[in-house]
């Protein structure tokens, strides 16, 4: 079983769809089932209908999930594992203030060394925790650090020993009583029977808590785990929600296909057997292995590349649908400016400015007009030599004279793909395209 655990704290990251397309192909590759899991939990982060969003990106994706929960609904049994290694010994109350915790810190700091949890509060006191409320005393529940290193095999990154004291003795249980992080994920993945986890590497150091936290509550399945590297952005830095390209929503909104984003992300630090592919085809043949160790750049005039491509893979008729158009000879036309023109959002004026009105003002108005009354009342024409011949005789006009005007008139553009090869699929619409 494998699973998708995002935030519903802002808009999807790059890295989290890349995290989630990976999880599905590897899910698929095992037969197994492939778990989305929000982690709603920080109530003050969570932003109304971000959940819906993320949802909504993976049915775009076409990454249909066999099981869907909220984390919060998981609270409860949170708690009461928390109280389990509680009462077994295996975690502590911990009272000390915030002035206290960061006072320690301040002190490692000025050490130079790491902070660590000073062990105060590690002897158990005989006090319940009933006891404790009704003093009205805040604490939390923190873990007790492991006796021994944890030491475990990541698929990409290699092998990892964590000594105790990187480890230490972290809180699980808040004094609100919500869990962490750390403990609401490994409760969770427990739950679930989660035997891969692939994630960003910026998870690497709570894989270790995570395994301790399982060790002690008893779990012994074996899980595997894969970290995949960050992406950089052009400046060779960790990419964040400044740069624009990092969302995926803004992507969407630049044109880009669902298609051609996910063989990007494919793509990005691998190995891959052809650089053009979709869903079905990266499932026959990915392999976690291949992924590199190293950090990937994102690259976007490669995606811009693979938007094109992607485009010209579209059915005729489907293509021109993207458009408002029904006749796949349209959808023949559009492709023809995808030497131009990457993304739908590039595309879509190129092509509606066709069928626009024109405007018949400026350097070429009389000869623009002159064609167009010679067109409206010309014989249809089944190639573009001889409507060309129609308009020189009828005109008078020629070379420059009488292809800019045209081209104006035909395309509402200055430049643009050959006129002979535009006329085959307007031919049909002379009429509405002069108008």
């Amino acid at each position: 079983m494998l699973r998708f655990a995002p935030s519903p704290t802002g808009d999807m990251h790059i890295g989290n769809l890349r995290v989630a397309i990976i999880n599905y192909i590897v899910a698929m590759q095992r037969d197994t089932g492939f778990v989305v899991r929000i982690e709603d939990t920080d109530k003050e982060r969570n932003i109304e209908g971000k959940d819906q969003e993320i949802l909504q990106i993976l049915e775009k994706f076409s990454l249909p999930y066999s099981q869907l929960f909220y984390q919060s609904a998981n609270l409860h049994i949170h708690q009461n594992l928390a109280i389990k290694l509680l009462e077994e010994g295996n975690a502590f109350i911990c009272t000390c203030t915030p002035e206290e915790l960061e006072a320690d810190r301040e002190k490692a700091k000025k050490d130079g060394i790491a902070y660590r949890y000073s062990s105060k509060c590690t002897i158990q006191s005989n006090e319940t925790i009933e006891e404790i409320k009704a003093k009205n005393i805040p604490f939390v529940i923190r873990i007790k650090k492991p006796d021994a290193p944890i030491v475990h095999h990541d698929v990409i990154k290699g092998d990892f020993t964590t000594q105790p004291n990187e480890v230490d003795s972290f809180v699980i249980l808040r004094n609100d009583s919500t869990p962490t992080y750390n403990f609401a994920c490994a409760c969770d993945d427990m739950l679930t029977n989660i035997d891969m986890i692939i994630r960003g590497e910026d998870h690497l150091s709570n894989t270790p808590k995570q395994i301790h936290i399982k060790n002690l509550l008893g779990y012994t399945k074996e899980t595997q785990y894969a970290h995949l590297p960050i992406i950089l952005n052009s400046e060779n830095k960790k990419m964040s929600k400044r740069d624009d390209a990092s969302s995926v929503k803004w992507l969407f909104e630049q044109g880009f296909l669902p298609d051609a984003i996910l063989n990007y992300l494919l793509l990005l630090g691998n190995k891959t057997p052809k650089e053009v592919f979709t869903l079905p085809e990266a499932i026959s043949w990915f392999k976690l292995e291949n992924i590199s160790k190293s950090p990937a750049k994102f690259d976007i005039d490669k995606l811009r590349f693979l938007n094109r491509e992607h485009l010209r893979l579209i059915d005729d008729k489907d293509f021109s649908a993207l458009f408002g158009f029904r006749d796949s000879e349209l959808g023949k036309l559009a492709k023809l400016y995808l030497e131009e023109a990457s993304t739908l959002s590039e595309l879509e004026p190129k092509i509606k400015a066709i069928f626009a009105p024109k405007n018949f003002e400026g350097e070429w108005s009389k000869e623009m007009v002159l064609l167009r009354d010679i067109i409206a009342g010309a014989p249809a024409f089944s190639t573009y030599d001889e409507f060309k011949s129609y308009l020189i005789e009828k005109s008078g006009l020629k070379g420059k004279a009488l292809f800019k005007p045209l081209r104006l008139l035909l395309t509402g553009a200055e430049h643009g793909p050959e006129l002979s090869d535009i006329y085959p699929y307007i031919k049909s619409y002379l009429l509405e395209v002069i108008s």
